[in-house]
């Protein structure tokens, strides 16, 4: 009698992934978005009316005498407060059009490599919700960022979460990430308020200070 061959079960050991985060302004966008998300939806008469109201401040961040983190927070509650929600939400979907239309073509061919090799990818800016959503939604990547308060079809003028910059895109990428589990991290930013982020990385690259843009290997590697 021959005594019964047993297979042993296979033991299913999911890969270990690998996470990009992208920077927008001055990193994947060549251009300073919030500034000009200002310009393109609001008229030069509110602009200027309601700038008029914290000229110290503007100011002071000039003169570097107050961060960026505190001075958006300031220019968004001012321009922005009270304002119709779909009539920014409308303005905000065409400006992002034109945002995708000047994108950093090296670091946006990068984004697209990772994604290539089925890289989770990920835009952690400290710019608003209004115009990344669709930019997001279009280049098929998940968004951290900055979210604004909305009621009853207006724009309070406040954040519903924290100005997503500094160490608050490290939090938020903690909260939205279990960084253990991915193998290799890589993170794209271009200022000091990206070093934070840029610290969770195995690959990290700040745009105008590394020459060289990290090698990106495939999932398979």
């Amino acid at each position: 009698m021959y005594a019964s061959r047993q297979t042993p079960e296979r033991i299913l050991i999911e890969p270990r992934k690998t996470l990009a985060l992208f920077d927008f302004d001055g990193t994947l966008c060549l251009s300073d978005s919030f500034t000009q998300f200002i310009f393109y939806t609001l008229s030069k008469r509110h602009i200027i009316r309601q700038g008029i109201k914290i000229l110290p401040w503007i100011q002071g961040y000039y003169l570097k005498l107050y961060p960026a983190h505190a001075m958006r927070t300031k220019l968004y509650s001012q321009m922005f407060s009270q304002q119709n929600l779909q009539e920014i939400e409308s303005l905000a979907w065409q400006y992002s059009r034109e945002l995708l239309e000047h994108l950093n073509p090296v670091i946006l061919a990068q984004l697209k490599q990772h994604q290539d090799f089925g890289h989770e990818v990920a835009i952690v800016s400290a710019s608003l919700d209004l115009y990344l959503q669709p930019i997001a939604q279009h280049l098929n990547v998940r968004l951290i960022c900055t979210e604004t308060e909305k009621q009853q079809n207006i724009l309070t003028g406040q954040y519903a979460s924290p100005d997503c910059s500094g160490e608050q895109k490290k939090l938020r990428i903690l909260d939205h990430y279990n960084i253990e589990n991915y193998a290799q991290i890589y993170a794209y930013g271009n200022s000091h308020e990206d070093e934070q982020m840029l610290s969770l990385a195995d690959y990290p690259f700040m745009v105008g200070k590394d020459q060289r843009l990290p090698h990106i290997p495939s999932e398979a590697h």
